[in-house]
């Protein structure tokens, strides 16, 4: 038996679980009072504070920390590296104090993973950080020589339940031809092939489809005016693609529960913008049949929009046509941690370095 600590830093909270093998025994979700946080210049500063918090909390708990065999934390804003359980080392944790590709807090996962398995002497782990990067070199071109497309999306979620769906359908990961679509704030639509990602959007800097909190692709020459018209500071327009776009810009609100209230009660605005992201996700997955030359083992639906029947069958209808639908709606990050973790210490996969 292995019993494993995952650690999840989030904006205003640090997530923590333990597992004997696949059972959850004990699960926290420690809040960050945002007077706290603000005390700190930048997330990394937050290390001793966060850390703390979580051997206080597990002091509370019926575990000690001396009972782990491994610590598997969050993986945050690396550099791009291929997918899997990657053992954290001084050169993971040197690159997140840096944080040259930005501040967030999951960069702290690692950090505070490595610090508390150093104290009882047992391993460090992080599994499919955002960073993960497969895209094959056709995928990354624009038309622009000065841009290419990045890989930045919900790599943790999205391997965790292609694995899932693989074993569903009988089929070896590193065999399958699978389109994952990830359904939650953000939105990422990715081309899993023979266990790797090779083509996505990238989540975060508006490409793909619009999603409860983000624009997703939008026409250029509207927004170069835009930006240089004067009337937006480039955080405004920042906070247009990033958090303050897609259905929070429309409706006010990028809370889903609150928006299907609202189309139950007769509200024809909200149920034709939300047929408006399920069609262009829909456009995303059958962009990315093209990518695998039709030749699809399943679709793959999950993240939090996924429990929505609505939402579901409004995309479901208009890609059916291209194969199986598989759904996982959620999703469980601290179970996609401790597995990956799981996987390492049972020996079926061997923990990769990050260089």
């Amino acid at each position: 038996m292995h019993r494993i600590l995952a650690i999840n830093p989030g904006s205003t909270s640090t997530k923590i679980t333990i597992y004997e093998d696949e059972q959850l025994q004990y699960k926290n979700s420690i809040k960050h009072p945002a007077e706290e946080l603000q005390k700190f210049p930048h997330v990394y500063d937050q290390f001793s504070y966060r850390k703390q918090t979580i051997l206080d909390a597990i002091a509370d708990s019926p575990y000690t920390l001396d009972q782990m065999d491994a610590i598997v934390g969050r993986g945050g804003m690396l550099k791009p590296i291929e997918g899997g359980t990657y053992t954290v080392n001084n050169a993971m944790i040197e690159y997140m104090k840096q944080a040259p590709r930005g501040e967030h807090a999951s960069n702290l996962g690692c950090v505070i993973a490595k610090d508390l398995a150093a104290q009882i002497n047992v391993p460090a782990y992080i599994v499919d950080p955002v960073a993960v990067d497969e895209m094959d070199d056709i995928a990354r071109y624009t038309g622009m020589p000065q841009i290419k497309r990045q890989s930045l999306f919900h790599a943790l979620n999205q391997k965790a339940v292609a694995l899932k769906a693989s074993d569903d359908l009988g089929i070896p990961y590193q065999k399958a031809r699978l389109i994952v679509a990830h359904l939650g704030g953000g939105i990422s639509v990715g081309v899993h092939k023979n266990g790797r990602v090779i083509d996505v959007n990238n989540a975060l800097d508006g490409d793909g489809p619009m999603s409860p909190e983000r624009s997703g692709s939008v026409p250029l020459g509207p927004l170069y005016k835009m930006a240089f018209s004067g009337d937006y500071t480039l955080a405004e327009i920042k906070r247009m693609n990033y958090g303050n776009g897609g259905l929070l810009a429309y409706l006010g609100t990028n809370d889903g529960f609150t928006i299907s209230k609202r189309i139950e009660a007769g509200d024809e605005e909200a149920k034709f913008l939300v047929e408006v992201m399920c069609y262009q996700i829909a456009k995303e997955i059958g962009s990315c049949a093209t990518v695998l030359e039709g030749q699809i083992d399943a679709i793959v639906l999950t993240g939090g929009l996924a429990k929505d029947p609505f939402i579901v069958e409004e995309i479901s209808k208009r890609v059916r046509f291209l194969g199986t639908i598989l759904l996982f709606p959620g999703e469980d990050e601290m179970e996609a941690l401790t597995y990956g973790a799981l996987r390492v210490l049972r020996g079926l996969e061997l923990p990769k370095t990050y260089l």
